[in-house]
């Protein structure tokens, strides 16, 4: 599938030079013309792009993963995913990732998000819903990540998400934009719970 990389609120200008290269993050700069006539220098930062999968398993469960990290404080609750490689497209990394951290696999893929969610930040994350996801392998995870993973049903991913140890925040947000109410009468939850578990 064909997917436009989504634009940002403000974009980096042509004439932004790069002024540091890291490992993660590359910091741009430019002249920038206010209002008032007079000029500044403006700053942006660009990484990689990302992207996540919401694994749904054939029975309706979704997967999250509870993983730690070297030099983070605490265990936190997300979703697989990680950064996107030269040359790679979001569907491609979605299928690797899942495999990495899962060892399972989707037979199914639909994009549900993708934002550029900061604006300092030339930064773009796509968000897929991994639909009839079956184990395949046994995980296989990096160095740097531990991770165990959970298998919950939609009440409990909602409940989870809008904790504070959910670590992604666009999803979230997009959860509140999609105007979900808590209450399993609403519209909303079950337009989104079949959107979500649906087979």
């Amino acid at each position: 599938m064909k997917i436009e990389r989504p634009k940002s609120i403000q974009p980096m200008p042509k004439n932004a030079k790069l002024v540091f290269k890291g490992k993660v993050f590359d910091v741009y700069q430019w002249e920038q013309e206010l209002f008032d006539g007079s000029k500044t220098i403006f700053e942006k930062v660009k990484r990689a792009d990302t992207v996540q999968i919401i694994p749904v398993t054939e029975d309706g469960k979704i997967l999250m993963i509870d993983e730690t990290q070297p030099g983070k404080n605490n265990r936190f609750v997300g979703i697989p995913g990680g950064r996107m490689d030269e040359g790679e497209s979001p569907e491609d990394v979605a299928r690797r990732e899942l495999l990495e951290e899962t060892g399972y696999a989707a037979e199914e893929l639909v994009l549900w998000i993708s934002a550029q969610p900061q604006s300092k930040t030339d930064w773009a994350v796509y968000v897929f819903i991994g639909k009839r996801c079956r184990k395949v392998s046994e995980p296989s995870l990096d160095s740097g990540e531990k991770i165990e993973l959970k298998s919950v049903n939609f009440d409990q991913f909602l409940d989870i998400t809008f904790k504070k140890e959910f670590q992604e925040e666009h999803i979230a947000i997009a959860l509140v934009r999609e105007g979900l109410k808590k209450d399993n009468d609403s519209e909303q939850y079950g337009r989104l719970k079949n959107f979500f578990t649906c087979l």
